[in-house]
């Protein structure tokens, strides 16, 4: 007897964009579904400036994750680029996940609670951060979303404690549509290493500085140069004013050296090999408000 040949297995592939206010768990979540730090994750609002994809590989799936700067109101231009990148997670999404800490209640954009109702794709709701709180909590939440976006499924989910996210996984592999891989099976982000050299760098002064001066910062990776045993890297500081450029440095340069030694220690576990990296700090006045320079930066042309 012949044996019969084993069914194809049809393969998906598409685009999974995750939306949400500032701070509730959108870089964690990311992270957990791609398995590597990609995204900044602090206690700190507005951490991700730049739409950040990471891609989760299987044999017959390929999900191209989008993490977006929290929902806010623009104060200034680089912040409305920011909002740019939120409007384009729409536009291309095969599936969105708006995410929700356990307790919120509020969509503070009328016009994305809109988009979402009427949204053409599949919506899931996260309810993030359920082991902060009690079930009658999470009851009371899951009837909330369900009755506030009645075309939305609810997933309730730890992303930090990982509880929660195998099953959403599975399910969003369930929705994506039958298509050809996007991105070659190796990848894992369409970002270039330099922008890792930035968010890690970005990181540690989000980590270790106050008030308005993380905000204030930019990060231009100048030089990057990788041979077989180390990577030698050259990167600037932007500040707005030259008092920050003083609390950047620090007494006896002491804070900015904490900032490259932390920043090298990741960068070491990122890359896999020893790192090099040498740090300044540059006055570039109002660059938040300059058009110019938030191209400069990767803030403007936005892909649709």
């Amino acid at each position: 007897m012949e044996e019969k040949a084993a069914p194809m297995v049809e393969h998906k592939a598409g685009f999974v964009n995750i939306v949400g206010n500032p701070n509730v768990g959108k870089s964690t979540l990311m992270n957990a579904l791609v398995g590597e730090r990609l995204s900044i994750i602090t206690s700190k609002a507005q951490t991700t400036r730049h739409r950040i994809l990471g891609i989760v590989n299987g044999d017959d799936f390929q999900m191209v994750l989008s993490d977006t700067p929290g929902i806010i109101k623009p104060a200034y231009k680089l912040q409305e680029s920011m909002m740019e990148f939120v409007k384009n997670a729409f536009e291309d999404a095969d599936c969105i996940l708006y995410m929700v800490e356990l307790g919120e209640k509020e969509l503070k954009n009328e016009a994305f609670e809109k988009r979402l109702t009427f949204a053409e794709v599949p919506v899931i709701v996260l309810i993030n951060k359920i082991d902060q709180g009690q079930p009658s909590q999470l009851e009371e939440a899951v009837a909330h979303w369900k009755e506030r976006l009645p075309n939305a499924e609810i997933f309730a989910i730890s992303a930090l404690e990982n509880f929660g996210v195998p099953q959403l996984l599975e399910r969003i592999v369930e929705i994506l549509p039958v298509s050809p891989a996007y991105y070659p099976k190796d990848t894992l982000t369409d970002k270039p290493e330099r922008f890792f050299v930035n968010e890690s760098i970005r990181e540690k002064i989000l980590i270790h500085y106050k008030k308005e001066i993380p905000y204030s910062v930019e990060i231009d990776t100048e030089e990057f140069f990788e041979d077989e045993k180390i990577i030698r890297i050259r990167s600037v500081i932007m500040v707005e004013r030259e008092t920050q450029k003083g609390i950047i440095i620090g007494h006896k340069g002491t804070a900015i050296k904490r900032v490259g030694t932390e920043a090298r220690k990741d960068l070491q576990k990122f890359f896999g090999k020893q790192v090099h990296i040498e740090l300044y700090v540059k006055v570039n006045k109002n660059w938040r408000s300059s058009e110019q320079q938030l191209k400069r930066f990767g803030y403007k042309g936005i892909h649709k």
